[in-house]
């Protein structure tokens, strides 16, 4: 129930992102729910083995590298999606990661952990 309700929630952020910031462009909550479906298998897989092998820039940054490595599986969720999902640059990509990582954070603790 959690990994679905995750899923959604990207989605969400997804559309309202799109509309926010003009380089990110979403056809549609159906195809935000494909490419939110996308970026969690990325996640599940790529994520961890990006996190490995730059584990030393990671320790070096204070963890901040991690926001680099979000971007970079939202630019490979941007390039799996073609047409239906487009973000047009890399500083795009890592201001949404941050925005979607502090917006996640802030729903675990608030409505997420209540239960």
């Amino acid at each position: 129930m959690g990994w679905v309700l995750g899923v959604l929630i990207n989605a969400v952020l997804f559309v309202a992102l799109a509309g926010y910031f003009p380089g990110l462009h979403v056809d549609s909550f159906f195809y935000a729910v494909i490419a939110s479906l996308v970026l969690s298998v990325l996640n599940l897989i790529v994520r961890p083995v990006l996190v490995i092998l730059t584990l030393p820039i990671t320790m070096i940054s204070l963890g901040l590298f991690l926001f680099v490595i979000n971007a970079i599986t939202l630019l490979m969720t941007d390039n799996i999606m073609g047409y239906a999902f487009d973000i047009e640059s890399f500083g795009l990509a890592l201001v949404i990661a941050v925005i979607m990582a502090l917006v996640n954070i802030i729903l675990q603790i608030t409505i997420l952990r209540k239960k």
